[in-house]
């Protein structure tokens, strides 16, 4: 079976030009990856990466032990990287220059979200690492700006995640489609195990905390709603399934179809996902994968981000469903 690593030589092969500087993230991010794995498969025998940290982030949201140990996991491994010349996490306020001559001749800068659904560990739920990569707009040789992560989504070179579940799988993208790696523990590396993923066009499945319901948009409310209305024509009602870990839920609707939604609400007028650490890029892999991702009115990968910790709401899915619920968001909101 393939490897990720003799998968990433064979892409590299395809683009002349490039000098492989990509494939290097990617391969610190297999790392990354094996490490996190390790270490979640500890969770119930240890307290050093269960149960919350004390300390608050630049949200003001407490941060769970393994949210700070994946944060420097990550940080770490990309330090090492020539290629890469800043990095950006959910888990820290501000966006680390790496400002070494290494650093400053680098091309590339990361964003991530290091642990997606972290609360879930202590549980034994299945959690993730959302990563997204793009080419700095500043100049070669003097440090990163603000502006180098500031970019719309449409300009991302690569992104993917990690889902630690039953099994661990690297979820990743390119541009050229979405190829998904399954690790295998015994032998330390991760095997292709499904090869240019394909989103079914609609499904079963609505992904949607309904807890929430009375704080949601009138739009949101219909289509809640209209999915849980008997119709056979379009197989409804559908089936209601909402895990708590963005990446567990999207990983489940890009193999059997479905939708996720994290709308705007009264208590987040915004929306409470990071557009630049989770939104951005579900939705590039989303696009790849024949999915559709929007903010109820607007393509995702077309939003101008104007801070680093930026939120959005988040329609994402397969693409009949997320255009059927931006229909009942332009017609009731």
């Amino acid at each position: 079976m393939k490897t990720l690593g003799q998968f990433i030589v064979e892409k590299q092969a395809e683009y002349p030009n490039a000098k492989g500087e990509l494939s290097g993230i990617l391969s610190s991010i297999r790392l990354v990856a094996k490490v996190i794995h390790r270490d979640i498969n500890k969770a119930g025998l240890t307290n050093n990466i269960i149960g919350n940290s004390g300390v608050e982030n630049v949200q003001g949201e407490v941060q769970m032990k393994l949210d700070l140990f994946a944060h420097n996991t990550m940080k770490q491994a990309l330090i090492a990287r020539e290629e890469v010349a800043g990095f950006a996490s959910e888990e820290e306020e501000n966006f680390v220059a790496f400002d070494t001559e290494r650093g400053r001749n680098a091309k590339y800068v990361i964003l991530t979200d290091p642990l997606d659904g972290s609360s879930n560990i202590d549980v034994n739920v299945a959690v993730g690492t959302i990563f997204s990569i793009y080419k700095r707009i500043s100049p070669i040789g003097s440090p990163v700006t603000l502006a180098d992560f500031l970019q719309p989504g449409h300009r991302q070179v690569a992104a993917g995640y990690i889902v630690y579940g039953s099994s661990t799988m690297l979820v990743y993208t390119t541009g050229n489609g979405v190829n998904g790696f399954t690790y295998d523990p015994s032998l330390g590396i991760f095997c292709l195990s499904h090869e240019n993923i394909q989103m079914p066009p609609t499904g079963k499945i609505y992904s949607i905390n309904e807890g929430q319901y009375l704080k949601f948009p009138l739009g949101v409310k219909k289509y809640i709603k209209y999915c849980q209305e008997e119709d056979k024509a379009t197989q409804r009602p559908y089936t209601s399934r909402y895990i708590g870990s963005l990446v567990s839920d999207f990983h489940r609707n890009l193999l059997k179809g479905g939708i996720y939604i994290y709308p705007s609400a009264t208590n987040y007028p915004n929306g409470k996902l990071r557009l630049l650490y989770e939104g951005n890029p579900m939705a590039f892999l989303a696009e790849q994968a024949g999915g559709l991702a929007t903010n109820g009115e607007s393509r995702i990968l077309d939003i101008q981000p104007t801070e680093l910790h930026q939120r959005s709401p988040l329609f994402i899915g397969s693409k009949e469903m997320v255009e059927k619920a931006q229909d009942f968001m332009s017609e009731f909101n």
